[in-house]
């Protein structure tokens, strides 16, 4: 059944993260490209972010060539920077050499961009999700993204203006009530789990990570559950037509890490004809 949806100056655009599966996203944000298609305000989170910034940007293609197209050349995904990096994700190459040198990022597109773009973090001291939107500071940008995608455990705590945090996914994964509370309730969501999916409630297990911060540590141990609630909350909305939803229409094979290029590609057009097959009026 093909979808409509009607863009106004109330509509919000709400991307959940997800690692390497948000080359779902990426392939929905290049239809949208391809169609001309903009929001007045989209937020998004962890692999979220950092795929919108390329959509604000308007630089089709970009996101996908730093997902997919360069994977297997700079293998940024590894043990070995576990072990050499404390962190999981070669951080400096996504959020230095790949935005500098090898897929620039078009900074003054985005400083000039007319709509509004919020990245999510999660606060380390108070556990808490936090909102930024920032469009002229190349560093502060960088330093946002990088801290949304700061997934736990595998990745060291990053810095927002001298604060710590970590993966806005932990607070706030999808963040459709902050789309609202902003006064943008016409809202597309685009997931990356297909109907149905749900996490496991069981508490996540800490050990002695973050001993320093306990309202972190109390967020990640509830991260599934309300992760859960936020989904029973999209599916209600979408039920009642109060929202249009973008999601993979099975369950997908694409690890949160996921290092085959032809299982990511084939989830880039999953996301590109979901997209296509959204009838978008004005």
């Amino acid at each position: 059944m093909e979808k409509s949806y009607t863009l106004n100056q109330r509509s919000g655009l709400i991307l959940e993260g997800g690692g390497m599966r948000g080359v779902f996203t990426i392939g929905a944000l290049d239809n949208l490209m391809d169609r001309g298609i903009r929001f007045p305000y989209s937020i998004g989170v962890s692999a979220g972010a950092c795929n919108g910034l390329s959509y604000m940007s308007h630089q089709r293609g970009r996101a996908k060539m730093s997902n997919i197209d360069l994977m297997e050349k700079y293998h940024y995904i590894s043990l070995k920077n576990l072990i050499f990096k404390r962190n999981l994700i070669d951080f400096d190459l996504l959020f230095d050499v790949f935005p500098n040198q090898i897929c620039p990022y078009d900074y003054p597109a985005f400083a000039q961009c007319k709509e509004r773009f919020e990245m999510v973090t999660t606060s380390c001291e108070s556990g808490q999700a936090c909102y930024y939107d920032e469009h002229e500071n190349p560093q502060r940008i960088i330093d946002i993204v990088r801290a949304s995608s700061s997934l736990p455990f595998v990745c060291p705590i990053a810095y927002v203006d001298g604060q710590p945090m970590l993966d806005g996914g932990i607070a706030d994964s999808i963040p459709l009530l902050r789309a609202r509370s902003q006064g943008y309730d016409n809202n597309l969501v685009i997931l990356t789990r297909n109907q149905g999916y749900r996490k496991s409630d069981k508490p996540s297990r800490l050990f002695g990570f973050y001993r320093q911060y306990p309202h972190l540590r109390e967020a990640i141990r509830n991260r599934n559950a309300l992760y859960n609630k936020q989904l029973d909350y999209v599916e209600k909305e979408e039920a009642a037509g109060n929202i249009i939803v973008i999601r993979p229409e099975k369950p997908i094979q694409v690890d949160r890490m996921e290092r085959n290029t032809q299982k990511l590609l084939d989830l880039y057009q999953q996301g590109y004809d979901a997209a296509a097959s959204l009838q978008i009026n004005f």
